[in-house]
């Protein structure tokens, strides 16, 4: 249900899945393993697969093995790469135009970190027209409880539940887990 007019289709955003923002992430391997099953299942289905990236002055910088996309995620040339230096994907970044070639106007979100790059591109999203559904288990940050912040268990249950609930007119929000999720919807 969209508000977007000529887009019925739907789109896998993986946010951020790269060395050094994952390396020390909450569940790691599982949520990476649940992107990896996501992917091989939009590749099957022929839903557009597309890879955020973001890069930065000081951790993130461009080409570097902490930048690169984590090994066991391997994008196929056809499928888009995204640059940002924003957390919202779409802040500064040929992601809309992207989605407008592709026709799609539905995203399934995944990747890192939770309380930030996920969050900003999820409200970027709904608050552009997308309908935007968040993979309950395919979103991880970093613990950051030194600097007054819950668990990363926390923060990934606080997302999920009230990314749940979310809504906007004409628009659709919610979750989904990665072995229930659906690219027709």
């Amino acid at each position: 249900m969209t508000t977007l007019a000529n887009r019925p289709n739907t789109a896998l955003l993986v946010i951020d899945v790269q060395n050094g923002v994952v390396s020390q992430a909450h569940a790691r391997d599982s949520v990476v393993a649940n992107i990896g099953a996501l992917v091989g299942r939009a590749r099957e289905q022929q839903v557009p697969v597309i890879w955020v990236t973001h890069s930065d002055d000081e951790q993130l910088l461009e080409g570097t093995p902490d930048w690169q996309i984590v090994t066991e995620l391997t994008p196929v040339p056809e499928e888009p790469l995204v640059r940002k230096r924003y957390g919202d994907a779409f802040e500064e970044t040929t992601l809309e135009q992207v989605l407008v070639r592709l026709g799609v106007g539905r995203l399934l979100v995944t990747g890192a970190a939770t309380d930030a790059c996920i969050r900003s591109t999820l409200h970027g999203a709904l608050v552009r027209g997308y309908d935007t559904i968040l993979v309950s288990d395919a979103h991880t940050t970093e613990d950051q409880s030194a600097w007054g912040a819950p668990p990363p268990e926390q923060v990934i249950a606080h997302t999920n539940l009230y990314w749940t609930y979310q809504r906007a007119p004409g628009r659709t929000a919610g979750t989904t887990t990665a072995a229930a999720a659906r690219f027709d919807a």
